[in-house]
């Protein structure tokens, strides 16, 4: 008796998460995460509504924009878990049961789509607008006025590049889907070229990339462009044979625009996003903890060292895993996904402190009326 090869690709991980489950986790991780960061922020006393031109709340009945966000990720979060309960339910981690049931994650994940962008009058519509109107701007680089938004811009960008991969599996989802493919399966990530999902994953840094040109930043520019490097190498790692290099030359160059690209992007968090002083001289100025800075929202010092040591381990995970040629190790143990929450969940810290720095900076160019909000506690030593 034949046996359908699809069934024999599946790994005991996809036998328990499918593809598009992942990506579901993910995104609806990326939506909890957000609330906290909001929520975090205001028991702080930093308006990020008022740093991201967002309006504010016009009534007192009126959901609080952490609460808002976490009301949506309830709405994605109760059908996931369902689905997925009912997902092993049926499927008892049997192979040919889980590739016949494949329409249980394709389901939560058109549902998923839809959510974020269709006007469903049951979900919160402010919120969604204003991402998507803030996407479109965005999706070719566009940048608003400060007075328009400006941070808001920047920090959506910056955040699409830490979903570059799920967004590009998002497309291998949707391409196995269109074209009869069970996307229970292993993830064909060839689907529709050998180069697309590189080209995918190149997008979020061109968008980025641009936004920095157009702010008149060549060194932020820079920062991004050590991305494409990393991810062209590792895309010609498929086919080295093709293009007369040897495969360990190409590893080699891989594995420097890694760590160029890694490196440099840690040392733009710390000192650029940041402004802390660890990589600078003043790192041992008497005003500041060691390598910190004097004016602080976050009370505890070590708070500061832990962000910076965990940014520094997964910025050098996550360059690895933006390589498309190492998919295949990677899925056996569910690596991907596994790095792409790590990834998610690095996001989250530096939104605290990316914000809480912008916060401070607004405070000192008289943007912000002190008297306002001066029950904030900045820390100064």
């Amino acid at each position: 008796m034949d046996v359908d090869p699809a069934v024999e690709e599946l790994d005991s991980f996809s036998l328990l998460l499918p593809l598009p489950f992942r990506l579901g986790i993910v995104f609806v991780a990326g939506v909890w995460l957000w609330g906290l960061n909001l929520h975090g922020l205001h028991l702080l006393k930093v308006d990020v509504p008022h740093l991201i031109r967002y309006p504010s709340r016009s009534s007192p009945a009126q959901l609080s924009h952490h609460l808002s966000v976490y009301r949506f990720a309830a709405i994605l979060t109760l059908p996931l878990a369902s689905s997925l309960f009912l997902f092993w339910v049926l499927t008892h981690g049997n192979a040919p049961r889980v590739i016949a049931w494949d329409i249980l994650p394709n389901v939560y994940l058109l549902f998923l789509l839809i959510a974020f962008v269709l006007p469903i009058k049951q979900l919160p519509r402010s919120g969604r607008s204003r991402f998507l109107s803030t996407l479109r701007r965005i999706s070719i680089g566009g940048l608003a006025k400060t007075e328009d938004g400006k941070f808001g811009d920047v920090l959506l960008a910056d955040a699409l590049t830490s979903y570059a991969k799920p967004l590009s599996e998002i497309y291998v989802a949707l391409c196995m889907l269109v074209t009869g493919q069970h996307t229970t399966r292993r993830p064909d990530r060839g689907c529709g070229g050998t180069y697309v999902v590189p080209f995918i994953i190149c997008i979020p840094f061109l968008i980025r990339l641009r936004q920095c040109v157009i702010d008149h930043q060549p060194a932020n520019a820079l920062k991004y462009a050590t991305a494409f490097p990393a991810i062209i190498l590792s895309a010609l790692q498929r086919d080295a044979d093709k293009f007369g290099i040897s495969p360990t030359s190409l590893f080699r160059l891989w594995l420097l625009a890694v760590t160029i690209n890694s490196l440099y992007s840690f040392y733009w968090d710390v000192a650029k996003d940041w402004d802390l002083t660890l990589l600078s001289r003043a790192r041992n100025d008497r005003e500041h903890p060691y390598g910190l800075r004097r004016l602080r929202v976050f009370e505890i010092s070590e708070l500061y060292y832990a962000v910076i040591f965990v940014d520094l381990l997964l910025r050098c995970t996550w360059s690895l895993k933006l390589s498309v040629h190492l998919e295949h190790f990677n899925d056996i143990d569910g690596g991907i996904f596994l790095l792409e929450l790590l990834e998610v969940c690095r996001r989250w810290m530096w939104v605290f402190i990316r914000v809480e720095t912008e916060w401070i900076r607004t405070r000192a160019s008289g943007d912000v009326l002190l008297d306002d909000y001066g029950s904030n506690k900045i820390d100064e030593d």
